[in-house]
């Protein structure tokens, strides 16, 4: 039997990243094709859809991580994180930096990256050069683009049909490196 990069099961069972919940505007953002970047006819459709998606994938006792660029708006839009399944661990995003404290209550735990198995998980993919010292990143960020290292995997809600991906996926993803 071939030994892989992650022979034990890890406490975290998904990933998640930029969600964007009430960011009306991302509506009106475009892929470079010039299509939309999110097919929703409304905010709350978008949201109903990442929450009912969540739910699909994320049983109550799992443990998530959210990459970052969770909600936007006033502090009571947060409230929606209280519908997701899951105990979640929050990976600041660039969106989150001015309000940490409101982010508090509805995490298990908040940090800048997390290393899991030699993979180090962030908001914005790390420098190249910083992956010297890991297998690969797994990022957020950078939505519907690619970056051309095949060390990157983007799990931006873009890319994972708007649910959280299952860790089994990283972890391919990683022993395929």
């Amino acid at each position: 039997r071939r030994a892989t990069l992650f022979p034990y099961t890890t406490l975290f069972r998904s990933i998640i990243s930029d969600t964007h919940f009430f960011h009306q505007n991302i509506l009106n953002f475009k892929k470079e094709d010039g299509s939309p970047l999110r097919e929703f006819s409304t905010i709350s459709d978008m949201n109903e859809t990442i929450v009912s998606n969540w739910n699909e994938t994320v049983r109550p006792e799992d443990n998530i991580f959210h990459l970052g660029d969770v909600c936007f708006g006033h502090k009571e839009n947060l409230d929606i994180l209280n519908r997701l399944n899951g105990k979640k661990t929050l990976l600041l995003g660039n969106h989150e930096h001015k309000n940490i404290k409101e982010y508090i209550p509805y995490f298990y735990d908040i940090r800048a990256y997390h290393v899991l198995n030699k993979c180090i998980l962030s908001h914005i993919p790390v420098h190249d050069t910083q992956l010297e010292r890991f297998r690969c990143n797994i990022h957020g960020h950078t939505h519907w683009n690619e970056l051309k290292d095949k060390r990157y995997k983007n799990v931006c809600v873009e890319k994972t049909n708007f649910r959280p991906i299952d860790i089994e996926e990283i972890y391919a993803f990683a022993n395929g490196l």
